[in-house]
């Protein structure tokens, strides 16, 4: 077993190797690369990505960033694409075919039938003078100098290659595409990401209740209506306008009134409360909602309308519940 040191050493090594190879990459980003970016983005079809052993793997990554961010992408393992699979190639689609050496003896079968399907083949690989690179219509050059491993044989920095080249490819069809934070929500409605895009304060207020009070409200019954409401503050609305925010009374008002005052029979939500509190627009994004309370240190926020009018609260275990961080 090695020691301590020197299996930090080897994990080094092994980062310095694959960042050597990710740098040589600068070198072949060329008018292939461009005329790749350009006939994906024109294309009427769909892209196929396909592979074989660990390249059939990295193809997979590529159609998953490819289909999350605006390219319609599928993909053909290049072992089962002779067995049958072939056929779920359409006449306008483009075939990207992703190896290493270029010439293992399924992607050598499957290129003459790539070509009689008269689809158009950008091959990323690693080898220049392999049958793959000599029969695409682009060829990206993935070549590195030896493998992360040190017997040069398991597939480490070449894949490492082929992944970078694939986001490249995606990054630039999203400028091109002017691909949004929005639109790529439409593709991410699951889980703590796509809530983050989507979801509008107006979908967590609702269901909360709307703790009010107007100026001349004595203390016991700002306490009173806090309590009932459960969300820890009080709104403080005009006692002629009740959609107008004054201010708001929170649980760290009542704290500080309990040392600056002395005699508090007589005091009211005037003598209490926050004025000019922090609001959202009703049709902000939660995620924003949360943003504000992270950097003012608060747990609740004045909802209001495009006319800031009071709607109601939304309070950090709304944003919590969703489960939107």
């Amino acid at each position: 077993m090695k020691s301590s040191e020197e299996i930090k050493n080897i994990a080094i090594q092994v980062i310095n190797k694959e960042k050597k190879a990710i740098d040589q990459l600068t070198d072949y980003i060329n008018d292939d690369f461009v005329k790749a970016v350009e006939l994906i983005f024109s294309t009427k079809g769909r892209i196929v990505v396909t592979g074989i052993g660990k390249s059939a793997n990295i193809a997979s990554k590529i159609v998953s960033t490819f289909n999350s961010t605006g390219t319609p992408a599928m993909f053909m393992h290049a072992a089962d694409a002779i067995h049958g699979d072939l056929g779920m190639v359409q006449k306008d689609d483009v075939i990207i075919c992703v190896s290493k050496s270029g010439n293992t003896p399924e992607i050598k079968m499957l290129l003459p039938l790539i070509k009689e399907f008269g689809n158009k083949l950008i091959a990323i690989v690693g080898n220049l003078s392999s049958t793959l690179a000599s029969q695409a219509d682009i060829v990206l050059n993935t070549t590195i100098e030896r493998e992360a491993c040190p017997n040069n044989l398991a597939p480490t920095s070449s894949t490492t290659a082929q992944l970078v080249m694939g986001d490249a490819l995606a990054v630039a069809l999203i400028e091109c595409r002017s691909f949004s934070a929005s639109d790529f929500a439409r593709y991410h409605p699951g889980g703590a990401l796509g809530k983050q895009l989507y979801m509008k304060v107006e979908a967590l207020y609702h269901n909360n209740e709307r703790p009010v009070v107007v100026p001349s409200t004595p203390l016991r019954d700002i306490i009173i209506e806090m309590t009932s409401k459960c969300l820890g503050c009080a709104v403080v609305i005009d006692e002629h306008d009740n959609s107008s925010v004054r201010g708001i009374i929170c649980d760290g008002d009542l704290r500080r009134m309990m040392h600056s005052h002395k005699v508090l029979e007589n005091l009211t939500a005037t003598d209490i409360m926050t004025p000019n509190p922090k609001t959202i627009s009703s049709d902000e994004y939660a995620i924003n909602a949360l943003n504000i309370m992270r950097s003012n240190a608060i747990t609740q926020l004045v909802v209001v309308d495009s006319d800031n009018k009071f709607l109601g609260v939304v309070h950090l275990h709304d944003i919590l519940r969703e489960g939107i961080i």
